[in-house]
This record gives C-alpha cells, structure tokens and sequence, in this order.
C-alpha cells in the first residue's frame, strides 16, 4: 500500500509532542536552546530514540524527525558550523529510523502482527528560527518580513506587524528570502541520499504566513527540479500545516489589524499549481487548541470547495507529476496542542484547562469525518501532547470504528 494510499478510511496515527515530551516525560531541559528537540541529537541520541519508541508503542504510526527548529541560522547561534548542521539533521533521520527498526524487532519477538511505520520530516517556519521564536505571529525581521519585532510597548503598535500592506515590491522579496531558507534546508537531506531515502514525508509546520505558504511551494518546486536531475532519488507526499493560536490565522490583512479568512489560506496553499508551484499532498493545522478544530476545519472544507468551483480539482492524491499542474484532493493532518499554552518571551509553558488525554482525545476525533473534500487523514499531537495522548487517541478511535461510523484505524 502507498503512503497516501487508504486513508480515506483508515486515518494515520501521528505522534505527539516530540521536544515538550522530551521535557516532560525524560526530563531534559532543552527549552532555553536555540535548538530545542535538536539538541538532544547532540546530547541524549539514546533518549531520542527511547522518545520515539514511547510513541510507537502507544500507538503512532507515523513518528517525526526532531529537526522542528533547525536551520543554518539556528546552528550558527548555538556556535555549530554548517558541516554540523548537516551531520546533525541527517542523524535525526537516522535515529528515527533506529527507532523503526528496534519497534520492528520488538513486534517480531512479541509474535505481533508487523505495523508499517512511516517518518515525516518535520521543519518549522522561518519564525520558529528566531529567537524569541516568531511562528505564532509571523512578524518577521527584513526582508523576511516588514519589521523587527519590538518588546517596547510604547512603539509596539508600530512596529509589530507581519503583513507589507500594498508594497508588492517587498512581499516578493520575502517570499524569495522565504523559499531560499526552506530550500536551503530541503537540500541537505536530498545530499545524503541515505537520509532521503528514510524519510517518507516532509512536514512543513506552524506556518503563520501565507507568503510562507508561497515560499514553501515554490521550495518544493525547486526541490521537484533538483531531484528530476538526479538518480535515485523519488518524490515525497508533503503537507503545509498552519496554526491558528487564537482560532484565527496570525496574519493581518492589507489595513494590518483585520486576520486573513481561512478561505485566502487555502488558495495560497493549493490555488494555481505549475511545475514550478506545485501543490502539496496534505494541509493540515497543528500547535492550535483542539475546540477550535471543527469551525476550522469547516472553514478549510469551504474553502476548498469554492477554490474547486473556480478551478481544476482532481478527486484524488497524487505524489507524481500530474501534482505540479493539478489542485489534487489533499488529506486532512490534524495534530493540536495538548492544552497549555507557550509564553515565547519567558519561554515557558503556561497550564490551560486540564481536560485529561481521553477528553483531548474524544474531541480530536470528532473533527474529522469522510467527506468529498478529503481524501483522508491524519490524526496526531503537538506541543504539551505525551504517549498517554497518542494512546487515548488510538482507542478513541478504535471505539469509533466499532461503533460502525466508518472510521477504521490502519492497525486495528
């Protein structure tokens, strides 16, 4: 079966929080680095492995890299060199892969039946590069962005915000400086052909901005190039998540107060395919509260719809060519935050309403329902998101299935 392949029915379990759960369950204070769940490649390789086995034996199918935060920026900060950037994110591939193998062992000895395992790479935002990280409001320093951030209130109006109003001029040019950041990044694993070749996704997270939204497509354009010129190397389904901290996009319209509508989300997403702006496998929401999943996911429903009434929409997923010029029909990733929520000043995590896993859980997977619109899903956690989520998740789910309202879960 293909990676995208039946989804439709039976919606991939993702993990959960990889770096809050390295602090949280194996207590390593990465918090305060500027490589976050990286830094444990470095320092605790062992425990990132046993991190990822935690999940797969709750219940996740799908694990991701812990190369969230990474990029030539961030290593340069923590005094590491872009030879070290380089070993260091290829090794994240290679421990997630460690960890596949030793689960694989496991079911083998246990006499359990094989559970296919997938890898997504996962890669933050340009805003989670900064420091303070800037992935919840996407205020961007040039050309990035119109301005700096400001912590002085009293200019704080003035210099805080993340769209470049009518400066067309402007925008293409963070959207260029965007492209080359996630590109720049693309590129290290499509150099280490034993590192691509264990990855099965790439994920492209908490994105606040539609111009990054842009910026992504065309990196994967020019990734598509890259690799039609080279052996060996074989397309990946990929998926654009966005977050909405307060249920709404963080980007501002033209006036720089009113938010975007979901509506101009989508079409930055998928609107307008070519060779060279291809348009992603999956769209998804991630590090948001759950109880603002079912109106956004409506919202994203609508939006495809109208966009599918303007334009060409396939009925199906494809990984192949025909992606580069088609608005296929993507699926559907869903993996919200566990309840807190993160102070990026103090850079500490401030406890929400505690609800327990199996109430996370029981609404998470009333968000999604089949529809024409999807074609499939995948179900998972983000930040403050532990193992014992993953498995409230897992038997939610399964509850679901025999209950007999069409959800069935891959490994059931």
């Amino acid at each position: 079966m293909g990676l995208v392949d039946g989804l439709s029915t039976n919606p991939l379990l993702l993990d959960g929080g990889f770096g809050t759960t390295l602090e949280q369950l194996f207590r390593i204070n990465i918090s305060n680095t500027p490589l976050w769940s990286a830094q444990a490649i470095l320092d605790y390789p062992d425990t990132v492995i046993e991190a990822h086995l935690a999940f797969l034996r709750a219940g996740a199918e799908l694990i991701s890299t812990s190369t969230y935060q990474c990029s030539y920026s961030t290593f340069a900060r923590a005094g590491y060199t872009d030879t070290d950037a380089r070993r260091i994110m290829s090794q994240s591939v290679y421990l997630a892969n460690k960890a596949r193998e030793i689960f694989r062992e496991e079911q083998t000895r246990q006499g359990d039946p094989i559970r296919a395992v997938r890898i997504a790479l996962s890669l933050g935002p340009f805003g989670a590069s900064l420091s303070p990280a800037h992935e919840f409001d996407g205020i961007y320093p040039p050309p990035f962005g119109p301005r700096a951030s400001s912590d002085d209130p009293e200019d704080a109006g003035g210099q805080n915000c993340n769209t470049f109003g009518h400066d067309e001029v402007a925008e293409n040019e963070s959207i260029q400086a965007l492209m080359k950041f996630h590109l720049d990044r693309l590129l290290i694993f499509l150099e280490d052909q034993v590192a691509w070749s264990g990855i099965d996704y790439i994920a492209f997270e908490t994105v606040p901005l539609t111009r990054e939204i842009k910026a992504i497509r065309r990196a994967m354009g020019h990734l598509g190039e890259e690799m039609h010129a080279r052996q060996g190397f074989s397309e990946k389904p990929w998926w654009i998540s966005m977050v909405f901290p307060d249920g709404l996009y963080p980007e501002t319209n033209q006036d720089g107060i009113s938010r975007l509508r979901v509506a101009d989300v989508v079409s930055a997403a998928v609107g307008n395919p070519t060779p060279a702006y291809p348009c992603p496998s999956g769209l998804g929401i991630n590090c948001t509260q759950v109880e603002y999943l079912p109106q956004l996911v409506r919202q994203l429903e609508n939006g495809l719809r109208n966009l599918g009434e303007s334009e060409d929409f396939r009925g199906h997923t494809s990984t192949s060519s025909d992606q580069r010029t088609t608005i296929v029909k993507p699926f559907l990733v869903l993996y919200p935050n566990g309840g807190d929520v993160y102070d990026p000043i103090n850079q500490v995590w401030v406890e929400g309403q505690k609800d327990g896993e199996e109430n996370w859980a029981r609404a998470l997977q009333r968000c999604f329902e089949p529809s024409d619109v999807w074609s499939g899903c995948i179900l998972g956690g983000c930040c403050r998101t532990t193992p014992r989520h993953i498995s409230s998740l897992l038997s939610q789910i399964m509850l679901h299935r025999r209950n007999g309202n069409g959800l069935e879960q891959a490994h059931a």
